[in-house]
C-alpha cells in the first residue's frame, strides 16, 4: 500500500511539473502589447526617409532591411529555410494603345475612341492587336459550377473577344439567395473575367463599366490609360493571359448592341436567368496596344516561431509593406506618399503580433508565420506570388489572417467582418467579440467586393482559409455618426495620399491595439489546437479546398 502511495504522489508532481499537461492561461500574451512600440514602427516605416515603400526603389531596399532586421531582433526564425526572403519576379509593363478601335458590322463602321470608349492594356512583352476579330457578347462571363451557372456553354470564344457584364448575375435582381445577391462574389470581379475569357480562349476580354455594380466611376478606370502596370514573371514565363484586356465604357457598349441589334435591357435582362447563351455581335475589332517590358525582382520577408507539437501545420499572419512610392505633389508641394495607415499599420502590427507571440509562456503547437509582401499596390502580386510558389504546403496551411489597415480612430465597440459567410473563421472572431463585450458587423459595402482586393484573397483562391477585418466605426466616445465621419475624412483626404503620414495630434493607437489583440486571440487559438476551420457552404473557395483535403 505504501508503494502505491509513493507512485501516486510521484505521478501527481510529475503531471504538476509537465507543462505540456497545464492549460494555457487564456491571458498568455495580452499583456506584452505595447501602443508605443507600435507606434515608433509605424513612424520608422512611413517616415519620408522610407519614401513611400514602393517596389524596386530605395525604399523598398530600406523597408526589407528594417523588416528583416526587426524580426531578428525579435527573435523569430527565418521562414524561407535559412532567409527571411523570398523573391518575387515582377515586370514592368508600359503599355499605348491605339487612339480609336475600328469595329465593322455587316451594314455599319465606325470607330471607339481611346481613353473615352475603352480602356486596353496587354500582358504580351511583344506587345498585341486584333485585326477584324469577332465580338461576342457573354453575359458576365462567369463559369460556376456550385451555381450551375457557365455563360460559355455552347459557344467557341477562340481567337475572339468576349464582351462581358462587371459584378455577377446575382446583383441588382432582389434576391439575396441567387449567388449571393448584392454581395459580389469572386466571381463579379473583373480579374475573374480576364481569366475565364484566357481559359476559354479568347483573344480578348473587355468588361463592361458601369458605376454603380462596378462601385466606381469610369474615371477611376481612365486613370489607366498608357500606364505601366507590375505583373508576375520574368523573360522565360508563359504567359497565358489573354491578347488584351480592358474595359468598355456603357455608351460605348450601347453603341455596339446597336450596331448589333442587340436591345440592352433585353440583353441585361436575359443575362441575370438561368438559360442564358452566349451570342456572336457580328461585329468585328481592329486595334493594337504596343508593350514596354522591363523585368526586375522584388521581395516578400517572412519569418516563424515554429510549433511545439505540429511544427508541420501552419498559421499564417500577413500584410503588405508596400506602398505608392514618390508621385505627383499635393497642393503643399508634399510627392512622398508615405501610406502610414495603408499599410504602414498592418506592417507594424505584424511585427506587434511577433514580439507578443515570443512573449507566450506556453509556446504555440502550431507554427506561426508571419508574411510581409510585396506590390499589393500593383495588384496582390506578392500574394500571388507566394500562393504560386507557397514556402509552406497550402494541405498544412489551416488559415490565413490578413492586417491590410488598422484602426487609428481609438476604442471602438464593432469590427467589420469583410466577406461575411465565407469561413469558420468569422465565428472565431465572433466568439472572441463576445468575451470583450464588442461585436462584429457585415461589410460595409458587399457589392464591392473587397473580399478580393487584399492579399487574404490569394490564400482563399488555393483554398485556405482567409480571415480578413475592418476598422469599426462604433466609437466608444461618439459613437456610429462620429466614426462615419472620420472614415469618411480618410478616404477622402488621405487614402493613397501624401498625407497619409501619422499623425499623433489626432491618431489613437489604442483602438488598433484592441483589434490586434482580437486578431491574436484567434490566431493563438488556432495554433494551440487540432481542428481545422472550414468554408462556409456556399463560399466559392470550398470546393478547391475539398479538391486536395482528402
Amino acid at each position: 500500500m505504501k508503494s502505491l502511495i509513493l507512485f501516486f504522489s510521484a505521478f501527481m508532481l510529475m503531471i504538476a511539473y509537465n507543462p505540456s499537461s497545464k492549460t494555457p492561461d487564456a491571458n498568455d500574451g495580452l499583456s506584452s502589447f505595447s501602443a508605443s512600440r507600435l507606434e515608433g514602427y509605424i513612424k520608422t516605416l512611413s517616415s519620408d526617409d522610407f519614401t513611400g515603400r514602393k517596389p524596386f526603389t530605395e525604399g523598398e531596399t530600406k523597408t526589407v532591411n528594417f523588416l528583416e532586421s526587426e524580426l531578428k531582433k525579435i527573435g523569430l526564425e527565418p521562414g524561407n529555410n535559412t532567409s527571411y526572403r523570398q523573391n518575387v519576379p515582377l515586370v514592368s509593363m508600359t503599355c499605348v494603345a491605339d487612339s480609336f478601335m475600328t469595329i465593322k458590322g455587316a451594314k455599319s463602321k465606325f470607330n471607339l475612341k481611346g481613353y473615352k470608349d475603352y480602356v486596353l492594356w496587354t500582358q504580351h512583352a511583344e506587345g498585341a492587336s486584333l485585326e477584324d476579330v469577332e465580338l461576342v457578347f457573354a453575359g458576365y462571363g462567369v463559369v460556376a459550377p456550385e451555381y450551375n451557372w457557365n455563360d460559355y456553354e455552347g459557344i467557341d470564344v477562340k481567337g475572339k473577344v468576349v464582351v462581358v457584364f462587371v459584378n455577377d448575375p446575382g446583383f441588382g435582381i432582389g434576391d439575396s439567395t441567387f449567388f449571393k445577391g448584392n454581395t459580389m462574389t469572386y466571381y463579379g470581379r473583373w480579374t475573374f473575367k480576364f481569366e475565364e475569357a484566357a481559359r476559354q480562349g479568347a483573344k480578348g476580354c473587355l468588361v463592361i463599366h458601369d458605376d454603380v455594380p462596378a462601385s466606381y466611376p469610369f474615371a477611376v478606370v481612365q486613370n489607366n490609360w498608357n500606364s505601366s502596370k507590375l505583373y508576375l514573371g520574368d523573360q522565360n514565363s508563359v504567359n497565358t493571359s489573354c491578347a488584351i484586356e480592358g474595359w468598355i465604357s456603357l455608351p460605348a457598349l450601347k453603341k455596339l448592341f446597336d450596331a448589333s441589334g442587340f436591345n440592352y435591357a433585353e440583353k441585361l435582362s436575359a443575362a441575370h436567368k438561368n438559360g442564358f447563351r452566349a451570342e456572336a455581335m457580328n461585329l468585328k475589332a481592329s486595334t493594337k496596344v504596343k508593350a514596354t517590358p522591363v523585368y526586375n525582382t522584388s521581395g516578400n520577408v517572412v519569418a516563424q516561431i515554429e510549433g511545439s507539437t505540429h511544427p508541420d501545420e501552419y498559421i499564417i499572419y500577413s500584410a503588405h509593406w508596400d506602398h505608392l512610392g514618390i508621385g505627383k505633389a499635393d497642393e503643399k508641394g508634399d510627392s512622398i506618399y508615405n501610406g502610414a495607415m495603408d499599410n504602414g499599420t498592418g506592417t507594424a502590427g505584424l511585427l506587434e503580433l511577433a514580439n507578443v507571440y515570443m512573449s507566450l509562456k506556453t509556446k504555440p503547437e502550431r507554427t506561426v508565420v508571419f508574411l510581409f509582401v510585396t506590390a499589393e499596390e500593383q495588384g496582390l502580386l506578392g500574394s500571388a506570388y507566394y500562393a504560386a510558389h507557397p514556402i509552406f504546403p497550402k494541405e498544412k496551411t489551416v488559415a490565413n489572417i490578413n492586417i491590410d489597415g488598422l484602426n487609428i480612430k481609438g476604442k471602438v465597440k464593432d469590427i467589420s467582418l469583410i466577406g461575411i459567410g465565407q469561413s469558420d473563421l468569422e465565428d472565431y472572431l465572433k466568439q472572441e467579440c463576445e468575451k470583450i463585450n464588442r461585436y462584429t458587423t457585415n461589410d460595409p459595402l458587399p457589392s464591392a467586393g473587397y473580399y478580393f482586393r487584399s492579399d487574404h484573397f490569394h490564400f482563399a483562391k488555393i483554398g485556405i482559409p482567409a480571415l480578413y477585418t475592418h476598422s469599426g466605426i462604433d466609437l466608444v466616445e461618439g459613437g456610429k455618426e462620429k466614426g462615419e465621419q472620420l472614415e469618411t475624412e480618410y478616404r477622402a483626404k488621405h487614402y493613397h495620399q501624401p498625407s497619409d503620414e501619422f499623425d499623433p495630434a489626432t491618431w489613437q493607437l489604442d483602438g488598433s491595439i484592441d483589434d490586434l489583440k482580437l486578431l491574436f486571440m484567434v490566431g493563438k487559438r488556432l495554433s494551440m489546437e487540432s481542428s481545422w476551420p472550414q468554408w462556409k457552404v456556399g463560399s466559392e473557395f470550398k470546393a478547391m479546398r475539398a479538391s486536395y483535403m482528402k
